[in-house]
């Protein structure tokens, strides 16, 4: 029986060459993607900034509405068709999109690492849901084969262009623009098995052909079926859930009641971003739960 740890982690991204959280205070934050500089919202960073200035090529300035809404304004040239990044091996382009992302998350980082290291390092089979650009199914790839889910044309074709750039265009990689809720469902009727699952639900979306999707409606029939494609024999489920009023404890309890039946154990807490420089605080960005099979 899979134990649940009630003490929650932290898992802590740091910088690296082409990204870092500079500063963070009075509800923005201040990162450098390449060699651009952004300052973005951030709710949950309550304090006040290190640094009395702020020198960025462009902010994202949020609507008036607290689900989402806002612009870009350019101080600076940006290109507005994106720049290459790489972590690890993975190259990737960013751009400013008009969602306030760059096209990737960094605070995923520590979680990329984290899933290569549960896996063996080759012919281990996983699946990507809400997969978005794809950086982290490249960073799955090296172990075996990915199935890349996301509902957005946009995103899987950006996905195809960053597997290009990585070279790993060749990889077994299945690129899919389907609902995740109905694929996960349709690979249960077909019997499928994964080493290895992530998972990344918006709040709220909508699906390929118009489907809806609410988090806390949704999400436990598509745990069900994640427990269904996994068994005694895989490696691990990892979920994070952003911008919701929910506790990282309330998703381990509902994989704990999900995954009763394997072993291994399930944790959770908050995943964050520590700024540059000695003494960077630790800025909170998601929750996350994963379920861990070491045998």
């Amino acid at each position: 029986m899979a134990e649940l740890a009630r003490d929650p982690l932290i898992l802590v991204g740091e910088g690296w060459d082409d990204y870092g959280l500079i500063d963070s205070g009075d509800g923005r934050k201040l990162e450098r993607y390449g060699n651009y500089r952004f300052i973005r919202p951030e709710p949950q960073a309550m304090w006040s900034p290190r640094k009395p200035d702020w020198d960025a090529h462009g902010e994202f300035v949020p609507g008036s509405d607290e689900d989402g809404g806002g612009r870009w304004q350019f101080d600076k040239p940006v290109s507005r068709e994106g720049w290459p990044l790489a972590w690890r091996e993975v190259a990737f382009t960013a751009q400013c999109t008009p969602f306030r992302h760059l096209g990737f998350f960094p605070d995923m980082a520590p979680v990329w690492d984290w899933m290569r290291g549960q896996l063996p390092t080759e012919n281990a089979s996983t699946l990507n849901l809400f997969g978005y650009t794809g950086v982290g199914t490249l960073a799955l790839s090296a172990s075996g084969p990915v199935t890349h889910v996301d509902a957005s044309k946009k995103s899987v074709a950006q996905a195809r262009e960053n597997a290009a750039l990585s070279g790993a265009a060749e990889r077994p990689i299945r690129w899919l623009i389907d609902d995740a809720a109905k694929f996960a469902a349709r690979e249960v009727r077909r019997g499928k098995r994964y080493d290895g699952i992530i998972l990344d639900p918006p709040k709220f979306g909508r699906g390929p052909t118009g489907e809806t999707w609410r988090l806390e409606e949704n999400l436990p029939a598509l745990m069900a079926d994640c427990r269904r494609l996994l068994d005694a024999d895989s490696k691990f489920l990892f979920l994070t859930v952003y911008a919701v009023r929910m506790s990282s404890l309330a998703l381990a309890g509902l994989v704990a009641e999900l995954f009763a039946d394997l072993p291994g154990k399930i944790e959770h807490g908050d995943l964050a971003v520590q700024e540059d420089g000695e003494g960077g605080r630790l800025l909170p960005t998601a929750i996350f739960a994963r379920w861990t099979n070491p045998g």
